[in-house]
């Protein structure tokens, strides 16, 4: 007999011996057997946490300018991002048609006083008839009236800044045409520092939040600041379905900030919820605002129930609904379980 001498030859009968001989094996949980899990007693409470948000930063003060009166815009004398004083001019319009009218009613408002004076006279030689004088009167008030509308909107046909701040946006250029109300400008006050964080949140967080709540800012630029909530909407954003919450930093001044930075923030509310907290893993198809657990009455047999959920975090969630007759919450071995399984309670 001979006898193999190769150890190579040697490993490889040995490796096809024991691949021949291994088997996996995987233990599956057989129909009618108790499936091993862990539980926990369920207790309500009150809580309240955190909630995050992001926004954007604006002040509370941006103007749209815009002419009083259309025409051609004559001058633009800012751009945007230039800091502004109050009543500074910023833009105004070719004053050519504007002034035309104001002259036109000058005039008409001097033809109407000669025509008053007149008539005054003729009516107290009785010349003139009382309806007669009282018609020159009211044509001289109607002129009078013109007048002033002219000058006003001589006035209104530049454009000065309302406030000390900076543009924010130039919407038109000089020679272009311009209709009555039509922006052309935006400011703000950044200069004076009242600055706000406009920040989204969903209806559940809108709830609960109310205005006065004490909230942690954190701006890109700086470091945290403290700020409360000064205004909650009351309708939902037609595009987005989101509402909004507006958070003023308690100081706002020397903020190194610009309207549209992004911000985000922790808002703390005061008002507690009744409900659950049970460990994240624990909770089973999770969707919106509900989702699935499994619980025991007996600690013999699993039942699947929905649940309404609140805030969820990286090791618990809240559950705000749906546990209200039950004692025993299973925490370990749900993957395993369907409606009714029996189970068999391991906690050790």
């Amino acid at each position: 007999m001979r006898i193999l001498s190769n150890p190579f030859l040697f490993l490889l009968a040995a490796l096809f011996f024991a691949c021949s001989k291994t088997e996996t094996t995987t233990q599956l949980v057989s129909k009618g057997d108790r499936i091993p899990v862990k539980v926990v007693e369920l207790k309500q409470g009150s809580f309240s946490s955190s909630i995050p948000a992001s926004g954007s930063f604006s002040t509370n003060d941006e103007t749209l300018l815009s002419f009083k009166v259309g025409g051609i815009v004559s001058q633009i004398l800012v751009q945007e991002g230039d800091e502004v004083k109050k009543g500074q001019l910023l833009a105004s319009l070719d004053l050519t048609e504007i002034q035309a009218g104001l002259n036109q009613s000058k005039l008409a408002f001097e033809k109407a006083l000669r025509d008053h004076q007149r008539a005054e006279r003729l009516y107290r030689d009785s010349v003139a008839t009382l309806e007669q004088f009282q018609n020159s009167k009211t044509a001289l008030d109607i002129a009078e009236q013109q007048l002033k509308t002219a000058e006003f909107n001589l006035s209104f046909s530049q454009i000065r800044a309302t406030q000390n701040g900076f543009v924010l946006r130039k919407f038109v250029n000089a020679g272009q045409q311009v209709a009555s109300g039509a922006q052309v400008l935006q400011i703000n006050g950044a200069n004076q520092g009242h600055w706000l964080l406009k920040a989204t949140v969903n209806d559940l967080n809108w709830s609960v939040i109310s205005i006065g709540n004490p909230a942690i800012i954190f701006p890109s630029t700086s470091d945290s600041i403290p700020g409360e909530v000064i205004r909650k909407s009351q309708a939902a954003d037609p595009v987005t379905g989101a509402y909004w919450v507006e958070i003023s930093p308690d100081e706002s001044l020397g903020l190194k900030l610009a309207s549209g930075m992004f911000g985000k923030v922790l808002i703390y509310p005061t008002e507690e919820t009744e409900g659950w907290e049970i460990p994240y893993e624990a909770l089973l198809d999770a969707s919106g605002g509900e989702g699935f657990v499994f619980v025991t009455d007996d600690n013999q047999q699993a039942k699947k129930i929905k649940v309404s959920l609140g805030k969820i975090s990286p090791n618990t969630v809240q559950v705000l609904s749906g546990l209200e007759k039950h004692a025993t919450l299973i925490v370990s071995g749900s993957a395993y379980l369907t409606d009714g399984s029996t189970i068999e309670v391991k906690n050790q």
